[in-house]
């Protein structure tokens, strides 16, 4: 079987890696540079933010995720000699609005605790006075996403069943009646049995191309690094939809935004204001950090932020693994392993129906 995957980000690489690893041809084909859209741009928070107000679908996409995310960093360092940096520091939430909600939904697995003042200042102790409580997530992890993606890349260019092609654009999905037989590009055509998208926001309009409407849109968000000492925040920590993520060297990331605007990458200084005001009042040892990068991504939309992944059902042949808004590194793992399940007739991971494209 020969199959052709249109976007590398991490889960176009991931999609590539595992095909190979079962024996599949892959041809991986990305319009720019593997994994420097929204693979690159976001936190690396290995979990939902607010979990409980996520639907079941995304949940149980992001669990099993969460349980495979260490065995897979672990065979990439194997792999390409790259660590991605899988830290479990656990996710403090402030002035969380449905505490008892958060609490109900964890249950009694310990998933989510609720902490008091002294517990919280003992987990965060240059945490700004004034917060009496907060919930506690203490086994949520977050990656070095830039290096998840280098990794990625160094285990598949080892792989001899991978041919990737990077700064290649598609132009054109290539049919025989209702099955696609290939893509057209600007280094010419490429022929294969199946062909899998996942070009994030810009999935929706490849298939334009075929007729295929898929409500996915691009939703801009804005983050800023700063250059911290290490130690100067120890969790990822949260308030008011917003986030701190520490690095292992000391550096903070601070985001982010959510914004309708298109396709436009542009920062803002409002936002990097925004930013910035709020890791501060969190955190006021940063104020006197560096603000080292600020830059924006786009995260592909789709409806309740359930991504589609399945086959197309107009085009044989054609698949879609895209739409995961905040969330694909969280559910990279298990929507690769369970797309690779339905195109090789495996037994799925999780049902496959919420996620049909027919949904």
């Amino acid at each position: 079987m020969r199959v052709i995957i249109i976007g590398a980000g991490a889960i176009g690489l991931m999609q590539a890696r595992e095909l190979a690893q079962k024996g599949v041809a892959v041809t991986l084909i990305e319009k720019g540079l593997c994994a420097r859209e929204a693979s690159w741009a976001g936190g690396g928070i290995v979990s939902p933010l607010y979990p409980w107000r996520y639907s079941a679908p995304v949940t149980a996409l992001a669990s099993w995720s969460q349980s495979y995310y260490p065995n897979l960093v672990q065979s990439l360092e194997a792999e390409s000699g790259i660590d991605p940096e899988l830290s479990r520091h656990g996710l403090l939430m402030l002035s969380v609005d449905d505490p008892d909600d958060a609490l109900a939904w964890a249950g009694e697995g310990g998933w989510i605790q609720s902490v008091d003042k002294q517990e919280l200042y003992r987990l965060e102790p240059e945490l700004r006075e004034g917060f009496n409580e907060a919930l506690w997530m203490p086994q949520v992890a977050s990656i070095r996403n830039p290096r998840l993606a280098r990794a990625l890349r160094a285990s598949i260019t080892a792989e001899k069943r991978i041919t990737l092609v990077e700064e290649c654009a598609v132009h054109e999905l290539m049919l025989d009646g209702d099955k696609v037989t290939g893509v057209a590009t600007d280094k010419g055509e490429f022929e294969a049995e199946q062909v899998i998208v996942t070009a994030g926001a810009w999935t929706g309009g490849l298939l334009e191309g075929v007729g295929v409407h898929l409500p996915i849109e691009p939703v801009r968000g804005q983050m800023i690094l700063f250059k911290a000492r290490p130690g100067l925040v120890k969790r990822v920590v949260m308030r008011d939809g917003k986030y701190v993520i520490p690095r292992r060297d000391g550096r903070v990331l601070a985001g982010s935004t959510l914004e309708h605007v298109g396709f436009d990458k542009t920062t803002t200084e409002v936002a990097k204001n925004t930013l910035a005001d709020l890791a501060i009042d969190m955190f006021p040892g940063l104020a006197d950090a560096q603000i080292e990068h600020h830059w924006a991504g786009l995260r592909p939309a789709a409806p309740m932020g359930i991504p589609f992944i399945g086959e197309v059902p107009e085009v044989a042949g054609l698949w879609v693994n895209a739409g995961h808004f905040r969330n694909g590194l969280v559910l990279a793992p298990a929507s690769v392993r369970l797309l690779s399940a339905l195109l090789l007739n495996e037994t799925v991971p999780v049902d496959p129906v919420p996620y049909q494209l027919a949904r």
